[in-house]
C-alpha cells in the first residue's frame, strides 16, 4: 500500500461514482471514471459535468479521465466499484478478467444485497478476487451535497484494520472526514437496510401522516435494522454510527433519496411499475425490501416495519391499510 498513488479507478459514473471520483482527484492522481455507455463516458469528458445532478455541482477536476474502456482499470492500485447491486455480479467477472493488480485495493460503495443468493457486495467481488483486500464505504452521502463540496462524512471499513486506517486517508479530504471500522458485515447490511425505511418514510410524508409518525418510524426502523444486523454477524454500535442511525437519517429525510421519492410517489396513488419507469435512476430499496423481508424470515427477525414496507411493494396492500395493521398489532415492550 502506497500513501502516493499513481492511478485509482472508480467503476460506475452514476451520481454517487461521480462523487466519489470528485473526493479522490483532491489525491492529486490519475482518476479513471468508467461507464459501460460510450455517449456518458463521451458527455462527462467534453461537458465535465454529470447529468444526473445539479447543474451547480462543481465541474469534474482536470485528473478525472471519464472512459467506457474497463481496460484503463487493469493497473489501478485503488479500484472503487459504485455500481447498482444487480451489476456487481457482471462487473466483478470483468474486473477477474482484465485482470486488475493482484494487490490492488477494492473498495464497495453499492448498498444492497444481492437477490436469490442474499450476498452482500463484498462476498461477490471476493468471489472473483480472492487475492485482492476488499472493504466498504457507507455513510450519510448524497451524492448532491458532496458534489457541491458541502461538508460530509464517511466511514471506510475493512476487516484488516490495516487497509481500513490507509483507505480512510486516501479518501479524506478537506470537506469530506473519513472515520475507519472493521465490521463490513454491519456496515454493508445498514446500507441496504436503511432504504427500505426510507420508502417507508416517503410514505409518511406522502400520506400526510407527520412529525411524530417519521420520528416513530426511524427509531422503530433503527431497532429492525440492528436485530438482523446482530443476527447476521454484524456489532451493535455499528448500526448506532454513521453507516447505520446517519445513513437512515439522511435517507428518510433528504429530498435527494431516491426511495423516499418512491414512497412519496406511492402514496400519491403511482404504481411501482410507472414510478420505476419514471425515476431515471436506480431506487436500490425496491429489490432490497424484497431481499431483506427473505433475509428476515431465515433468521427469524421479528420486522413489523418491514413487513409493511414489503406488503405494499409486492402484494399491492394499500398503504392505509398497513399503516393501520402497524398500529393495531398486539403492544409489546419497547425493548421486545
Amino acid at each position: 500500500m502506497m500513501n502516493r498513488l499513481h492511478k485509482i479507478a472508480v467503476i460506475g459514473a452514476g451520481s454517487w461514482g461521480t462523487a466519489l471520483s470528485m473526493v479522490l482527484a483532491t489525491r492529486e492522481c490519475e482518476v479513471v471514471l468508467w461507464t459501460p455507455e460510450e455517449a456518458q463516458a463521451r458527455q462527462l469528458a467534453e461537458t465535465r459535468r454529470s447529468p444526473v445532478l445539479s447543474k451547480t455541482a462543481l465541474p469534474l477536476a482536470p485528473n478525472i479521465h471519464p472512459t467506457c474502456d474497463l481496460d484503463q482499470a487493469r493497473d489501478a492500485e485503488l479500484i472503487v466499484v459504485v455500481v447498482p447491486s444487480v451489476a456487481m455480479r457482471s462487473v466483478a467477472q470483468q474486473l477477474r478478467s482484465l485482470p486488475v493488480l493482484p494487490d490492488a485495493v477494492i473498495v464497495s460503495c453499492t448498498k444492497g444485497i444481492e437477490q436469490g443468493t442474499h450476498k452482500r457486495m463484498t462476498e461477490i467481488l471476493q468471489e472473483y478476487l480472492p487475492s485482492n483486500p476488499i472493504g466498504v464505504l457507507s455513510g450519510p452521502n448524497h451524492a448532491e451535497d458532496i458534489c457541491l463540496g458541502l461538508p460530509s462524512a464517511s466511514l471506510i471499513g475493512f476487516e484488516d484494520p490495516k487497509y481500513a486506517d490507509w483507505a480512510q486517508q486516501i479518501f479524506a479530504s478537506k470537506t469530506f472526514r473519513v472515520y475507519s471500522a472493521t465490521d463490513i458485515i454491519g456496515m454493508q447490511l445498514g446500507g441496504t437496510i436503511k432504504n427500505v425505511f426510507a420508502i417507508g418514510a416517503g410514505l409518511c410524508e406522502g400520506l400526510n401522516l407527520g412529525d411524530n409518525a417519521q420520528a416513530a418510524l426511524l427509531t422503530r426502523g433503527l431497532a429492525e435494522m440492528t436485530r438482523i444486523g446482530v443476527a447476521s454477524g454484524g456489532r451493535r454500535e455499528t448500526f448506532m454510527g454513521l453507516s447505520g442511525v446517519g445513513d437512515l437519517i439522511v435517507t428518510c429525510y433528504s429530498r435527494h433519496s431516491r426511495n423516499q421519492t418512491v414512497g412519496r410517489r406511492l402514496a400519491e396513488g403511482k404504481s411501482l411499475q410507472e414510478i420505476l419507469d419514471t425515476l431515471g435512476m436506480v431506487a436500490e430499496g425496491v429489490p432490497n425490501t424484497l431481499s431483506v423481508y427473505e433475509i428476515a424470515r431465515k433468521l427469524d427477525v421479528r420486522t413489523p416495519l418491514i413487513d409493511a414496507v414489503y406488503s405494499v411493494l409486492y402484494e399491492s396492500k394499500p398503504p392505509m391499510e398497513a399503516l393501520a395493521e402497524l398500529m393495531t398489532r398486539d403492544p409489546r415492550p419497547e425493548s421486545d
